[in-house]
């Protein structure tokens, strides 16, 4: 009797670890998982008024993708992916930067990663050539001479060594991930919110890692100038809600506790708002921080031309009453 008991157990015990890890028996089918969403019938992937949202990030995307390539390769969109310029002018100024090995695999890998969000945007939305972009060394001391309300001297080449690039990087997917954040709540379709969430979840990863290296070599002198890497986060944060014109949606690596985590830290490794969460901008925020005029009427610093799709298009155009 305990024989039959005790093998009745052990046969029940092994039936159960068997299903536990999915077993089979021969010649019983299995139906494959579900490994994604299922979306209702007659969800909507794309609506139209999404279309003009994403296809305005790809102004922050281009310049993205050829300020990380030219600085890791010495080439850009041009070479790596040239139908996705799509014949638009090649950036003035951009060129190789002198990194060391990890800064130079860092970029080399956000440069590719840019490429693939141009390629998907385009993909879903469609898009538009790449509009002119300053990539130049003397714009870049532009904006940092903005930045601290004086010039330096000698003028800041962000391609000249591995903080200096990472100061200037500093400059470009934070912007790209507050737009990203604030249109969010603005989009409809499901394949639209996807995407977006995709897009964001790398530009922050991207932000983070930039953010990390500079926070590492925060307490240290910039060469050549009396300012920390921190101080120099400080000012480049303090200029963009300067022009962003809509209060303080940016902050250094380094800031008063009543910004930090819960009011209770100095340390900024990631920028975010009271609640932990991240800040948003709107379409005409971006373009006055990325134009560096605090105007989005008023085209200017990386792109020039002013930037292109709908959105730009119009806001290119002033109101009746400016």
């Amino acid at each position: 009797m305990t024989t039959i008991i005790s093998n009745s157990f052990l046969s029940a015990f092994f039936l159960l670890l068997l299903s536990s890890l999915n077993f089979v028996p021969l010649g019983v089918s299995n139906p494959p998982p579900t490994c994604g969403p299922v979306f209702p019938p007659d969800a909507v992937a794309v609506y139209a008024e999404d279309i003009h949202f994403l296809q305005f990030a790809l102004n922050l995307e281009y310049l993205e993708a050829d300020y990380f390539l030219f600085g890791a390769l010495g080439y850009g969109l041009d070479q790596v992916a040239q139908e996705l310029a799509m014949g638009g002018p090649p950036p003035k100024g951009a060129k190789k930067a002198n990194l060391d090995d990890l800064a130079k695999r860092i970029v080399e890998e956000f440069g590719y990663q840019e490429v693939g969000h141009l390629r998907v945007i385009k993909s879903t939305v469609g898009g538009y050539p790449r509009p002119l972009l300053d990539l130049s060394a003397s714009n870049f001391a532009a904006i940092m001479d903005n930045a601290f309300g004086h010039h330096l001297e000698p003028p800041f080449d962000p391609y000249a060594n591995s903080v200096n690039y990472m100061l200037s990087s500093y400059l470009i997917p934070y912007v790209g991930l507050t737009g990203y954040a604030g249109m969010n709540p603005f989009l409809n379709g499901y394949k639209i919110k996807r995407l977006l969430g995709g897009l964001l979840g790398v530009e922050s990863g991207q932000d983070a890692v930039i953010r990390m290296y500079l926070y590492e070599r925060s307490q240290e002198l910039v060469h050549t100038y009396n300012y920390t890497v921190a101080e120099f986060t400080t000012q480049i944060s303090k200029l963009r809600n300067n022009l962003g014109r809509c209060g303080i949606k940016d902050e250094g690596v380094i800031v008063p506790t009543n910004l930090g985590a819960e009011n209770l830290t100095t340390s900024n490794v990631l920028s975010a708002m009271s609640d932990s969460k991240s800040y948003g901008r709107t379409p005409a925020e971006i373009l006055r921080i990325v134009y560096g005029t605090g105007n989005e009427h008023v085209p200017g610093g990386f792109l020039p031309n002013g930037g292109d799709g709908k959105i730009a298009r119009q806001l290119l155009v002033p109101p009746p009453y400016y």
